[in-house]
């Protein structure tokens, strides 16, 4: 176990700090008074590892991450779980904009709300498959472009989760779940929404068993509402755009 006071500290000595603690053979990390410091976990490899975070991290937390689990016990900013390949991130607040931007794998949870162009290009890669899971809500473009993957919006605060504009505008892969149905004719055009099943609810309870767990909530308030999902119309959203020589 390592503990580090980021107080001050330069995010490259920061996380300089924890890869030669890695490759010493630590295993958990507690880094306090963190304050905005950049990369934390990026590129970081091992599913033993744990990184626990009192403070606000900055932007790219767990960007290319391939294991190990982040918890940050308050807000994080941008560009979370950028092109994550596995691994697992919480946080126990809100985050920033871009959250799981070109995610290919692992699990993103989040206990309230995100920002703007939450998912976009998040795609899987092979056999894996990225989950963002988030409480509350989120803002504008979000699921831009997905290709592959499951988000989650759990709306467990009440809000209006879906009001922000372009609504899985160019979403051509993937699954999107919602806890309420809103308003349908905000969504993009290039999708489609179905009430969800037994099987899916199956398929997602290990999932939101994890988030649940991860922020002492109970599973039976999660699944307590009906659930809907949207579903790319077309795999090429905008092939008719393209012209042919």
């Amino acid at each position: 176990m390592m503990t580090i006071d980021a107080s001050g500290m330069h995010y490259k000595d920061l996380n300089r700090t924890i890869r030669e603690g890695i490759l010493r053979g630590v295993k958990k990390f507690f880094l306090e008074n963190v304050n905005g410091q950049y990369y934390i976990g990026d590129g970081i490899k091992g599913d033993d590892v744990i990184i626990n975070i009192n403070g606000v991290p900055g932007n790219d937390l767990g960007a290319f991450m391939d294991g190990p689990t982040i918890i940050v016990n308050n807000n994080a900013q941008d560009n979370i779980g950028n092109t994550m390949n596995a691994g697992k991130i919480v946080v126990k607040g809100d985050a920033g904009d871009v959250v799981g931007y070109g995610m290919r794998g692992g699990r993103i949870y989040i206990l309230g709300n995100a920002g703007y162009r939450v998912g976009i290009h998040m795609k899987g890669y092979n056999e894996q498959l990225p989950v963002l899971i988030i409480g509350g809500k989120v803002g504008s473009f979000f699921a831009e472009y997905m290709a592959g993957g499951i988000i989650v919006l759990l709306g467990l605060n009440g809000e209006d989760y879906s009001a922000g504009d372009y609504f899985a505008s160019g979403m051509h892969g993937g699954v999107i779940y919602i806890r309420k149905k809103g308003n349908f004719a905000k969504y993009s055009k290039e999708v489609e929404l179905y009430e969800s099943g037994d099987k899916d609810i199956d398929f997602l309870k290990k999932y939101f068993m994890e988030f649940a767990e991860s922020f002492n909530l109970s599973l039976e308030e999660i699944l307590k509402e009906p659930f809907y999902k949207i579903v790319p119309s077309s795999a090429r959203p905008y092939g008719h755009l393209y012209t042919s020589m």
